[in-house]
């Protein structure tokens, strides 16, 4: 065990037992000899995707990782204890198990003291791979600040966890479900640094673009290491980066269609008296259906784009610090 912090291989469950956090051997290992690591939440898979295809894209995940020199960390809660590393065995379980919770980092503490079991969000996940050393989070698209944010005051805490969290966090900008340009100045106001990659305009999830432009664009995986050598070499306040990967034009859902289908979505949310934390799958699960499942093929097609552009960046930057 690590200065009483963490776990190779121990599955003893309960916050009582003295285990937060458990690393897989593979994990650990990478960690150890400074090779590249690549977390991955298991929201998506527990809560964003049908079954069986969630188990089928969770294991591809994983091979898109590791097919791009890195090692995966897929993170999820089991019995009181946080995984970084899913055995086989375990990335079913968070597939099948339809009692499997969906935490956020503030349900961390609660489920450790309780047993419980349950798939990571973005904040969640972030900080529990920052915790272990890891760098680089590959995921969709994060939470952020939902529209009619004046009469119901409903934000991520995804953006208030990346405020203070050292990681760099690849995705295809946040959920166009959301209010984007409120979004993106409650970025600013937290000092999370954001950057485009290879676009001048932040992406909208489906969308390749939301209009909104960037003040800042970068190239390459090598680039976006820098960025990451310097925030070390600065220190300050331990807050992340955005890379702002747009989904591949050629698969992103038609914008009008993504603006009828929204639109009717926003509508029965409405009727349906939805919100709080229901009411993002809510308008996902909608969309989905309204057109035919195009969104999903959008989602999908984001996520392995980005898993496999923080892959390329987790192999950088340890070439950068020269630990590979």
């Amino acid at each position: 065990m690590d200065d009483g912090r963490r776990a190779v291989g121990d599955h003893t469950t309960g916050a009582r037992a003295g285990r937060a956090v458990v690393l897989s051997e593979e994990v650990d290992a990478a960690l150890r000899s400074g090779e590249p690591v690549v977390a991955l939440e298991s929201t998506i898979i527990s809560h964003g995707l049908p079954r069986p295809v969630n188990l089928e894209v969770a294991r591809e995940l994983e091979g898109i990782v590791r097919d791009g020199g890195a090692c995966p960390a897929t993170v999820a809660v089991l019995d009181g204890v946080a995984h970084l590393g899913l055995a086989s065995g375990e990335l079913e379980r968070v597939a099948r198990d339809p009692s499997m919770r969906k935490l956020g980092f503030r349900d961390l503490p609660l489920a450790l003291a309780t047993g419980a079991s349950g798939a990571t969000t973005v904040s969640a996940t972030a900080f529990c791979a920052a915790r272990e050393g890891i760098r680089v989070f590959g995921t969709g698209g994060l939470g952020g600040v939902h529209r009619g944010y004046t009469e119901s005051f409903d934000e991520s805490a995804d953006l208030a966890l990346l405020s203070r969290t050292r990681v760099t966090v690849v995705s295809s900008g946040v959920k166009s479900i959301l209010d984007i340009p409120a979004t993106l100045q409650r970025l600013e106001t937290l000092n999370v640094s954001v950057v485009g990659y290879r676009t001048t305009t932040f992406p909208a999830f489906y969308v390749h673009s939301s209009g909104c432009a960037l003040d800042w664009t970068l190239d390459t995986p090598e680039a976006v290491a820098d960025v990451m050598l310097a925030q070390d070499l600065l220190g300050g306040p331990e807050a992340a980066l955005l890379v702002a990967n747009p989904v591949p034009a050629e698969h992103e859902l038609d914008p009008r269609v993504h603006d009828d289908s929204l639109a009717a979505a926003l509508d029965a949310a409405a009727r349906d008296g939805v919100t709080g934390q229901a009411i993002t799958p809510y308008l996902l699960e909608h969309m989905a259906r309204a057109t035919s499942g195009a969104s999903l093929e959008a989602n999908l097609a984001a996520v392995r784009d980005n898993v496999r552009l923080a892959s390329e960046i987790a192999v950088a930057y340890a070439l950068v610090r020269g630990t590979r």
